[in-house]
């Protein structure tokens, strides 16, 4: 398979201090990557597609790196994590499904405490096309504290023939939490669940 083509990358950070309550002791940071490619599959059905899995690892492995760059350059910080992908018009949802294994694996491979599967979105848009991609804890999905989502995308992509692939890493909780559950205290990290 050929080589991710990258038109453009770009990094979303958010810093946020309070959400109409008392300021947390320390702000909660979300930061997104985004990396627009060639769809090298745009606009024909095409049967054997996985092999572009294997070619989107180092991408994933850069992105993952430059989230937690932007986040401070400390990856055990990074307490929540999602992944997501909007395919161009003249792709098939399947084209963004192609990013689970390399967007997902290369953040887990940087995070110590990631037994949690990372939550996924994908869908078919046009330029502009916004995603909410969700979040959970690294370590356990059961923490209801980091349930989440950012909301993601780029004015100009992905055109027709693009993906426009999406990493988001979160520090902490949402601010404000206290719905119960799980806490991020009390994980046992044995399954990625708690």
């Amino acid at each position: 398979m050929p080589e991710p083509q990258i038109r453009k990358t770009a990094i979303l950070m958010e810093t946020i201090f309070h959400e109409g309550g008392p300021a947390p002791e320390t702000p909660l940071r979300r930061a997104a990557c985004m990396a627009v490619i060639a769809n090298p599959f745009a606009g024909a059905y095409v049967q054997d597609i996985q092999g572009f899995m294997a070619d989107l690892e180092p991408l994933g492995q850069q992105m993952a790196q430059d989230l937690i760059d932007a986040l401070g350059g400390d990856p055990s910080v990074v307490e929540g994590y999602g992944k997501g992908a909007i395919v161009g018009t003249n792709g098939e949802l399947e084209h963004g499904a192609l990013w689970h294994v390399p967007g997902g694996y290369a953040m887990r491979d940087k995070i110590a405490d990631s037994k949690a599967i990372v939550p996924s979105t994908k869908k078919l848009g046009a330029p502009g096309t916004r995603l909410d991609v969700p979040i959970t804890h690294t370590n356990a999905s059961y923490v209801r504290s980091h349930f989440d989502a950012m909301e993601v995308g780029l004015a100009d992509a992905p055109k027709a023939d693009e993906i426009l692939l999406v990493l988001v890493m979160t520090t902490g909780p949402r601010i404000h939490a206290r719905v119960g559950g799980l806490a991020a205290g009390d994980v046992k990290g044995e399954d990625g669940l708690r």
